[in-house]
Formats: structure tokens, sequence, C-alpha cells
């Protein structure tokens, strides 16, 4: 995946994620989300947790702004022009696009986005779909889709909310600020934040704790969590014992 700006990488129960186009600051392509949604799609069963980290000095400046409307090395259509196609396939191809970031929020792995420098529109998106993030001192966040009279639609809009509630999220989208890596931690958008030279150390110690739970109960309790928001106290209550019933029987068969 060089080719594509991407290095996709699987070691045991840990897959990497890693932007390799730091010359543009990581700047992602559509053709990068469709192979992220490959990866995603393709990852062996005993993977647990998923590092999404960018080469160089930044995480992501977003979408290649030479895709936007003019010409490109890519052999990318100009985003503009899906204007002009039928309403199904503008549908279609954005929920292909959206396909290479909502992987990352299966019940079944954790994902960790490991941010220094720029996080900007679609690499604040990616970031937002990780579970975690561990961020540097100098990491920016910044949503920036609408200063092109766009919107954010790579699945990013819910976990901002979920993180920072309604109000903050709107404010943070509609006036195209950046988010310092400080305010970031005191919004919850970082779960921590660490010098640069302790960034790699930090993100391992933290998938190591990961790994340590057995990978069904942390399946089971990633998924009620994902879902409490949108369920009634009652409802969220009747989860918890269904996930507890199919845990006892899947210990009772594993250890009985």
């Amino acid at each position: 995946m060089t080719d594509l700006g991407l290095r996709l990488t699987v070691d045991g129960p840990v897959a990497r994620v890693v932007l390799d186009r730091p010359e543009v600051r990581n700047a992602q392509t559509p053709g990068m989300w469709r192979a992220l949604a490959e990866f995603g799609t393709a990852l062996p069963a005993d993977v647990r947790v998923v590092v999404v980290s960018g080469e160089g000095p930044s995480f992501s400046a977003g979408l290649d702004r030479r895709l936007i409307m003019g010409e490109n090395d890519q052999g990318e259509e100009p985003l503009l022009s899906l204007g002009a196609k039928p309403t199904a396939e503008v549908y279609e191809l954005i929920a292909t696009f959206q396909a290479g970031f909502s992987w990352l929020r299966r019940p079944e792995i954790i994902s960790i986005a490991a941010v220094q420098g720029h996080a900007v529109r679609a690499g604040f998106q990616l970031a937002l779909a990780c579970d975690l993030r561990v961020v540097t001192p100098d990491a920016r966040f910044s949503m920036r889709e609408t200063a092109l009279g766009l919107v954010p639609d790579l699945g990013g809009t819910q976990p901002l909310v979920q993180l920072v509630g309604y109000s903050r999220a709107l404010e943070i989208c509609a006036t195209t600020r950046w988010v310092e890596a400080a305010e970031a931690k005191e919004l919850g958008l970082a779960n921590i934040v660490v010098p640069a030279e302790e960034l790699a150390d930090t993100v391992k110690d933290l998938t190591e704790a990961l790994l340590t739970p057995l990978p069904g109960a942390i399946r089971e309790t990633k998924a009620l969590l994902l879902g409490a928001a949108d369920r009634s106290y009652a409802d969220q209550l009747k989860a918890e014992r269904e996930a507890q019933e199919r845990r006892l029987k899947e210990l009772l068969a594993a250890f009985g």
C-alpha cells in the first residue's frame, strides 16, 4: 500500500495503520479510504488493537486539497464533480469513503489514534473514528470542511458530539477554529497528552494494557458503551443482562 501513502501491518493481536505521505502532511485521498476499508474487512479475527498514526510531524492535514476541484496526480475524480452525479451514486460513493473510517469503531477491536501535529478535516475525523486518542503537546485539531462549503461526512460528527456535547461540537465545526492539545484534553477529545518522545512508548503501554483482559469481555463492554447513549436506562440494563448472559455461557463453554 506504500504507493497509496499507507503502511498497513498486522503483528499478532495488533494492527497498525500509518499514513505515509509526510511531504504533504499525510493528506488523504479516496484511494487511501478505499484501501483502509479493505484492510478493515480483511482484518484477522485475532486482532484486538489497531493503532493509527501519521509519518512525520503531522497526523493528517485532511483531504488532499488538489482533489477538491482540480487536476491531480492521484488519478482521482475531483470531489466537486460528484455534485453532477445522480443522487444514488453520490450516496454510494460517500458510503465507500465512510467505510474506511467506520470499521475502527467495531466492538471486537479497540482503536488508538497517536496524534502529533495537525489533525485537520479528514485527519480530525480519522482521529475521532478511533476509540482513544494519545496526543503530543503540538497536536492541533480543526474541522474545516465548512470553510470549503462542505460538511464533515466521514463519520466524525457523532463521536465529536458524544465527546464534547452538541453546543461545543457546533462551535468547533462552525468556527473551524483550532483546538490545541491542552484544550483537547480538557474537553475529552484527548485521553492523554504526552511529550513527543514518549508517544510511541505510551501507545505501546496502552496497547499492552488493552490486551490484558479477555477479548470477549472487552468486545461486549465496548458494544454496551457504544449503544448506551441511544438506549433508555431500562434498555441499557436489559442490554447488560443479555451481554452478561452471553459471557457466562462463553466462559462456561471455555472453562467448564
